[in-house]
């Protein structure tokens, strides 16, 4: 079955990476802060958030191979399958974070450790469930 399906972003994310080597492996909620700057007409949707509130943040990762399915983890140098790591190289590459909110103003969320591009278009905001 192909499934067409048509993601629009409601956003973009500002980090301090400009190349992908730059990026880090994983998220990291100590680290940099990093902004996510939601579309002026979407704000409205932010209502209810909150400080200190964990969210899921899904993105897409950009400069990324998408018809690999298999690669060395680069912890252990073993050869595994895309869907056993968590690297950005994926067939639909995209990428997931759950962290707390440091700061909310004028549409931007304020979170720490992202582990993308400057710039990467933004797909979506949930609440994490708690545990998460």
């Amino acid at each position: 079955m192909t499934l067409q399906a048509t993601i629009e972003s409601i956003g973009h994310i500002i980090t301090p990476y400009k190349t992908i080597s730059d990026c880090p492996r994983n998220i990291n909620p100590e680290g940099p802060l990093c902004k996510i700057v939601i579309k002026d007409d979407l704000r409205d949707g932010l209502l209810g958030l909150s400080v200190g509130q964990k969210i899921l943040i899904l993105y897409w990762f950009e400069q990324v191979e998408r018809a690999l399915l298999r690669q060395h983890s680069r912890r252990s140098g073993e050869l595994k399958g895309i869907f056993a790591l968590r690297t950005p190289n994926r067939c639909n590459p995209i990428g997931a974070a759950v962290l707390p909110i440091e700061k909310i103003e004028d549409g931007i969320i304020s979170v720490r450790g992202l582990d993308c591009l400057d710039g990467t278009p933004l797909i979506d905001i949930k609440p994490a469930k708690s545990g998460e």
